[in-house]
């Protein structure tokens, strides 16, 4: 409900308008996440630290954590200072990347928590510090990253957008970190691609045409404006472009009609 209520309080609050495009693409986000959510495979049961652990350390998840570790000193350094002021994306997609290992580091903090309650020596493992720093790090950085965007854009936009980005990073995630991709059946898969597609497009619709004046009020007004005006003239002018036309042939006869 963040995305509804984002645009909701945002035009009452703080003036800023949403059109109908933008609307239209807040509810295609909102289906496009609930349909990838739906699909989405169940968590595996991870109750340890030591299995979290040798989750972490896999290949496939190291190699994904190099990635986007790579992706985001890339926005941060090279891409945020030049276009970060200009382009909507940049700094969301920094908090969304981030996001990643904010929501990893909850999940093995929480095991932590309950390992603690159950006696067992959670503090003496180094991996429940490393996330506790990760956790702080990340949370920082998205706080960050998000307040500029907030200074600089449309809060109608930012929400919804950040929404969308950071949904269907955290998804990927546990994916990859649980390997649940292994488990899903091919209408998963399809549900999954078909959710991804429908919030790209739900964006799409959000910042592609911000700027536009649309509103159900007038709507039949914009699409007769987009339409070409017919030229009206009378028998007079009609009466003289033919004759004095230079394509005519001079050897046919032309006849007017009144």
């Amino acid at each position: 409900f963040s995305v509804p209520c984002s645009a909701i309080l945002s035009s009452y609050l703080l003036g800023e308008r949403l059109n109908l495009l933008g609307k239209l693409g807040c509810l295609l986000s909102l289906v496009g996440s609930t349909v990838m959510v739906i699909h989405a495979p169940e968590d595996e049961e991870v109750t340890t630290l030591e299995e979290m652990t040798s989750k972490l350390k896999e290949p496939g998840f190291l190699a994904y954590a190099a990635i986007l570790l790579a992706l985001c000193f890339l926005l941060i350094f090279y891409l945020a200072p030049r276009y970060g002021q200009s382009n909507i994306l940049i700094y969301l997609t920094i908090c969304s990347v981030i996001g990643a290992f904010s929501v990893s580091s909850v999940k093995g903090l929480g095991i932590a928590i309950k390992g603690f309650f159950a006696g067992q020596p959670v503090l003496q493992h180094p991996l429940t510090w490393i996330l506790v720093v990760t956790l702080v790090a990340s949370i920082t950085t998205q706080i960050n990253y998000l307040n500029k965007s907030l200074d600089i854009f449309n809060t109608s936009l930012v929400f919804p957008i950040y929404y969308v980005l950071f949904t269907t990073i955290v998804i990927t995630t546990s994916i990859i970190l649980f390997k649940e991709w292994v488990t899903m059946t091919v209408v998963d898969i399809i549900g999954t691609v078909c959710g991804f597609l429908t919030i790209i497009l739900g964006v799409f619709l959000l910042h592609a045409f911000k700027d536009m004046d649309v509103s159900l009020g007038n709507l039949p007004q914009v699409l007769q404006n987009e339409q070409p005006v017919p030229v009206t003239r009378d028998d007079k002018n009609i009466l003289i472009e033919v004759d004095n036309s230079s394509i005519a042939p001079e050897d046919k006869p032309k006849v007017f009609m009144l």
